[in-house]
């Protein structure tokens, strides 16, 4: 899948919980990044970020490096 397909998924992902406040939004889209993506998509979001994360919203990069930090099996 392509990085700008994960980035649009992610971004989507973050929106759904912004209503819950920034903590609670990064704390969820990472939950629910790690129950409901695929590992290999997990892996790409992770490269993307390392790359430069060109495109995600700020909690959601906050949400990719919670699961980054957590040792991720992406």
């Amino acid at each position: 899948m392509s990085p700008d397909k994960l980035v649009y998924m992610a971004n989507q992902i973050g929106k759904f919980f912004a209503s819950q406040g920034k903590d609670e939004a990064v704390a969820g889209t990472a939950d629910h990044l790690k129950k409901f993506w695929d590992p290999r998509m997990r892996a790409a979001i992770l490269a993307h970020l390392a790359a430069g994360g060109e495109g995600l919203d700020p909690s959601v990069r906050q949400a990719i490096e919670r699961l980054k930090g957590e040792g991720s099996k992406a």
